[in-house]
């Protein structure tokens, strides 16, 4: 008996021991977690330069900081600015212990650490890279050639062949100069200095200025940045400063300026700050927004707030150098057709070999002919004209173009539907019939290729709603009658479906189905 207990308590005790070793393990294993979360944290942190709480710069600009207890971080100025107002103050030092509160304990403060006095992620700049060996050179063989270029922008865009290769060739030109000035190459040899290659882009709404921009941008891997220049206005005035546009290529490098300075600024609507013909007012909205846009185009050092448009005491600042970055304005330029005409006409209206008026009307490349001297007429300034040499123009979307957008491209419209109903092991088609009445329905709204998603997603709501009710549809077509709502869509049941399944659609789908007659299969 006594040696049956005396096992037991040898077994209880080697339990224990293993409990405490285990228990031992399991500490030193969670304060080794929390060492490498704070180190990742402190990492983190490292990335991202400190803020002054009371001036709000960076420390590039400000200097070193004093951090405080809670994470507030001063610069030396305002530290001295503070010091010097007490002393300025008259202020008897001597009798500061006998006021209250001053004898209190540093201790005290620490619940300081709690307050939130973070600044939030998006007004906070990163660290410039001091690591010259880590940091990945600028080479040239990293820029595309514009035949690569243009290739790329094919599986996107359909149709503008000429204006894909002139802004293949502007962007492969710019950013070249890039790597001359970033490498030191610029002006060593034969003092020769590249200009920039900024683009303004001239073509109908809906005619893919924004899609091929952004096309670009993700091709080329450079943050972008998207302003509307109609909420633009002269400094002071309601409405985005002009600097408004940097703060968002800031935010779309994620805080890195190096990377930021190598970005494509796109300003759309740039017809909108148009030179106002009669006004009696101060147009803070137009040729003001021009004046102040120079700097930007020609290339300067432009104080930026960060992470906000609007610049006040509370907001950090940022200095951006926007001499390489990519500076493309698109607008559709209403009446400027007709100032064309006009002038084609003047020049050809003389003697009895003169050219009828109506000659240029069906043009479809008339944008084409554009020159400053029409630019000027429809009021955009000559120095805002002369930052932006590349003109680039295009043409109205027509039919053909439409039905090939509609399937060609490699995220083409049709394709994410087709996808869509891939994941419920359903197959989408369209007859060629339908393509063509969604495209003669979309150049109707007359705002091109926008108005096919619009048109596409008004029919496929019902498709979209009532097929993943029946787990027996093999495959859907639209067809020509279904859109123009005198039939219904072609519905094919699965090889193991029972014939009595195909009654089983509801809904609109079903209704059309049975006005279609030989609809279902």
């Amino acid at each position: 008996m006594d040696d049956r207990e005396k096992d037991r308590n040898e077994e209880r005790d080697r339990g224990n021991e293993a409990s405490e070793e285990t228990a031992v393990l399991d500490a030193e294993k969670e304060k080794h977690e929390a060492g490498t979360s704070d180190r990742e944290a402190d990492h983190k942190d490292d990335e991202y330069e400190k803020i002054c709480y009371v001036c709000r710069r960076p420390e590039s600009k400000a200097g070193p900081m004093i951090t405080m207890p809670g994470g507030m971080n001063f610069c030396h100025d305002c530290m001295q600015k503070a010091f010097d107002t007490v002393t300025q103050s008259g202020l008897d030092l001597s009798q500061l212990q006998n006021m209250p509160y001053m004898n209190m304990n540093l201790s005290d403060f620490s619940n300081l650490q709690n307050l939130n006095t973070e600044i939030p992620k998006k007004n906070k700049v990163k660290k410039k890279s001091q690591d010259k060996e880590a940091k990945k050179e600028f080479s040239i063989k990293d820029i595309p050639a514009p035949h690569v270029i243009k290739s790329k922008l094919d599986q996107y865009v359909i149709g503008q062949e000429q204006a894909k290769k002139v802004i293949a060739v502007a962007v492969y030109n710019h950013y070249k100069r890039a790597f001359c000035q970033t490498s030191g190459q610029e002006g060593a040899e034969d003092d020769v200095q590249i200009e920039k290659s900024n683009i303004l882009m001239i073509g109908p709404t809906g005619s893919g200025k924004t899609y091929l921009v952004k096309t670009l941008a993700k091709l080329l891997d450079v943050p972008l940045a998207i302003a509307d220049a109609t909420s633009l206005t002269e400094a002071g005035y309601i409405g985005d400063d002009i600097e408004s546009v940097l703060t968002k290529l800031l935010a779309a490098a994620g805080g890195d300026v190096q990377k930021a300075e190598m970005g494509i600024v796109f300003i759309d609507e740039i017809d909108k700050i148009a030179k106002k013909k009669s006004t009696n007012t101060r147009d803070v909205s137009g040729e003001s927004v021009q004046q102040e846009l120079l700097k930007l185009l020609e290339g300067a050092d432009v104080e930026v707030p960060v992470g906000t448009g609007q610049k006040n005491a509370m907001t950090p600042m940022e200095m951006i150098n926007t001499d390489n970055i990519l500076f493309i304005c698109g607008g559709a330029f209403p009446d400027l057709e007709n100032i064309i005409k006009e002038r084609l006409t003047n020049t050809t209206s003389i003697g009895f070999g003169s050219d009828p008026k109506d000659k240029y009307d069906k043009d479809p490349n008339l944008l084409s002919r554009v020159t400053n001297q029409d630019l000027r007429e429809f009021g955009m300034i000559p120095e805002f004209l002369g930052r932006l040499p590349v003109t680039v123009t295009l043409q109205g979307l027509t039919k053909d173009f439409l039905v090939r957008i509609l399937k060609e491209p490699k995220n083409a419209i049709l394709k994410q539907y087709k996808k869509l109903l891939a994941m419920d092991e359903v197959n989408l088609d369209f007859d060629d019939d339908a393509l063509e009445w969604i495209a003669e329905q979309a150049l109707k709204k007359d705002t091109g290729a926008r108005a096919l998603r619009a048109i596409i997603e008004e029919f496929m709501l019902d498709i979209m709603f009532e097929i993943p009710k029946d787990p027996e549809i093999g495959s859907v077509t639209i067809t020509r009658a279904y859109l123009e709502k005198h039939g219904g869509p072609r519905i094919e049941m699965r090889e193991y479906s029972a014939p009595e399944k195909k009654e089983a659609l509801p809904g609109p789908v079903e209704a059309a189905v049975q006005e279609g007659a030989p609809q279902v299969q």
